[in-house]
């Protein structure tokens, strides 16, 4: 992957962005999708706002969404030679959460038929206490179209992510100025 690659969605993630929109402020999932991943630019500065440190480029991540307090959803490019859509799912929030909350693009589709965003499952073990996910039909039958070999609870998700990245936070810490 380069920098410059192109940013439009595979197909996959575009049409479960494209449901994500219209739930919006409707299933208490905190996270809005972008059209597009940022630029390499815009992903430039988030990363180095993020970090507090100006000499970063965001060349691994492909930011596509957020939640109300700036929090960022993006693949994070950690598997070299790998397709995007199967490098991890990764969450950094505006209060410094962190966590990979997918292995994959497939994994990430059904976390969000279970009612989860990038947030909910970065906190997963903490949750707000009067949240409670409710699955989406629309975001399962998009999940079960690309991914049906991927099925799996937002919890088990959650779960094999951390297991396979057990040090995200570490790395990402060790960014920070």
């Amino acid at each position: 992957m380069t920098p410059n690659e192109d940013r439009e969605f595979p197909a996959p993630l575009a049409a479960a962005m494209a449901v994500r929109l219209a739930w919006i402020g409707e299933d208490g999932v905190d996270f809005e999708p972008y059209d597009a991943f940022l630029s390499a630019d815009e992903t430039n500065d988030w990363l180095r706002a993020c970090t507090r440190n100006g000499e970063l480029n965001g060349d691994d991540f492909r930011v596509f969404g957020q939640d109300g307090s700036g929090g960022n959803a993006a693949f994070w490019i950690v598997r070299p030679g790998r397709a995007l859509a199967e490098q991890p799912v990764v969450f950094l929030g505006s209060e410094g959460e962190t966590g990979v909350v997918a292995r994959d693009l497939g994994a990430f589709l059904w976390l969000l038929a279970d009612g989860f965003g990038p947030l909910e499952a970065s906190v997963a073990d903490d949750p707000e206490p009067d949240w409670v996910p409710r699955p989406n039909r629309e975001l399962a039958a998009i999940a079960e179209q690309f991914a049906p070999d991927r099925r799996a609870t937002a919890a088990a998700v959650i779960e094999r992510a951390a297991r396979e990245f057990p040090d995200f936070d570490d790395i990402i810490m060790k960014l920070v100025r």
